[in-house]
């Protein structure tokens, strides 16, 4: 829905806008991504990857799902968990994120930048 939801916090570029200007400005790393609104794909899609590292925005699951905490845990590819918005300035239910213990990282608040900082810190981990 990015593009579509909530313009004013989420920008008015649809993802694949957002994910073809990463693939410019990373064009020596191969970006691949899904979108998905069921809980088991994306949990489908973390113990199935064959990835350097996981760039994942987990939308409303980051808060309730313990499966995809639960899946993060249990694979060795670091994943970097980001947010469009600034998750601990918003409603006080979306403080509390279930997967960032899990996670390598987290970077949330810096609009669609955070998926390019995710994917710049990779880089720089190396």
């Amino acid at each position: 829905m990015l593009g579509k939801r909530e313009t004013q916090i989420y920008g008015e570029n649809s993802f694949d806008v957002l994910i073809e200007k990463l693939r410019e400005e990373f064009s020596d790393i191969r970006l691949d991504y899904i979108q998905s609104n069921h809980e088991g794909e994306i949990i489908d899609a973390l113990q199935g990857n064959s990835h350097q590292g996981i760039v994942l925005n987990a939308g409303g699951y980051t808060h309730t799902s313990v499966s995809i905490r639960d899946a993060i845990a249990a694979i060795d590819t670091p994943v970097i968990e980001v947010h469009i918005s600034n998750i601990a300035a918003r409603e006080s239910f979306r403080h509390d994120s279930l997967i960032s213990p899990v996670c390598k990282g987290c970077i949330f608040g810096f609009g669609t930048d955070s998926y390019r900082l995710a994917i710049k810190a990779f880089v720089m981990l190396g």
